[in-house]
């Protein structure tokens, strides 16, 4: 899965369904000039971050997901997939989307 995101679209936007992202990894949306990942936990839980680690701007998308985070590629940070902050001692975050999902739909509030 790999959709374009118009900006003049409203606040909630289908990009595509759980069985597009394989448990425990993710696919990305571009929104304008910025990647979204949307990841899917082991339990199907999805979330949406930029996809930009907050160290030095890997990419969270190519990381491990594991319970409720994502530990970037590049430097092992681990990032919370429901708000986006480092966790541990590292420091940072990296922006977080609202999900919605309505059966096996997913939508992306791009307003947030």
């Amino acid at each position: 899965m790999n959709v374009a995101l118009a900006e003049t679209d409203l606040t909630w936007r289908h990009v595509g369904t759980i069985d597009d992202i394989p448990r425990q990894g993710a696919r990305c949306v571009k929104n304008a000039e910025m990647t979204i990942a949307v990841f899917r936990t082991s339990d199907d839980r999805v979330f949406a971050l930029e996809d930009k680690c907050p160290h030095k701007a890997g990419p969270l998308s190519n990381g491990i997901v594991h319970g409720g985070c994502v530990t970037c590629p590049l430097h092992n940070w681990v990032i919370s997939l429901e708000d986006g902050t480092a966790q541990g001692a590292d420091e940072g975050a990296t922006a977080s989307f609202p999900v919605r999902l309505e059966g096996r739909d997913i939508y992306l509030n791009l307003s947030a």
